[in-house]
């Protein structure tokens, strides 16, 4: 009996520290994603001002991505102090942002390297290693697009509606 109450004691302590370190996180993951959104005001009003805007619309883009999944994982830790459960969805979509984030870095990276001019072996065998990263990362967002569709698929409704 004495054993069953400290068990259920030092459970519900264990409980209420993983709220707090939950809690603590999700005010840093907070603070972080702030930092991005800033960059990217920053950036684009620089772009406004020197009229740049096609240049830097790609990095304001690769900012506002980047805290698009800083809040993907915050919207995971909200799930897991309220329900307790590590829900896999919202991993599986951070790793599509950030794999998407990655292919438009390589996509502006690939067009100043195929600029008149700009060619060079080097760039020629940066290029060729960009592109088989492209078809990689196209491979994942496919696979990851899937694992997603098959979660979605196979989750009770009744548990979406309570998070």
């Amino acid at each position: 009996m004495i054993e069953g109450a400290v068990r259920h004691r030092f459970g519900d302590y264990l409980s209420k520290g993983e709220v707090v370190i939950y809690s603590v996180l999700a005010i840093l993951l907070s603070i972080t994603a702030l930092v991005p959104i800033a960059g990217a005001v920053r950036l684009l009003w620089d772009a406004l001002v020197h009229r740049t805007m096609g240049v830097e619309t790609l990095r304001v883009l690769d900012q506002l991505l980047v805290v698009l999944m800083l809040v993907e994982i915050l919207h995971t830790v909200r799930v897991s102090i309220r329900s307790h459960i590590l829900v896999t969805e919202p991993f599986l979509v951070v790793g599509l942002i950030a794999s998407i984030r990655r292919v438009l870095v390589i996509t502006l990276e690939a067009a100043t390297l195929t600029k008149p001019g700009a060619w060079t072996t080097q760039g020629a065998s940066i290029f060729r290693a960009s592109m088989v990263e492209l078809g990689l990362l196209g491979l994942l967002i496919l696979i990851l697009v899937f694992c997603i569709t098959l979660l979605r698929r196979h989750t009770p409704k009744d548990d979406e509606n309570n998070l």
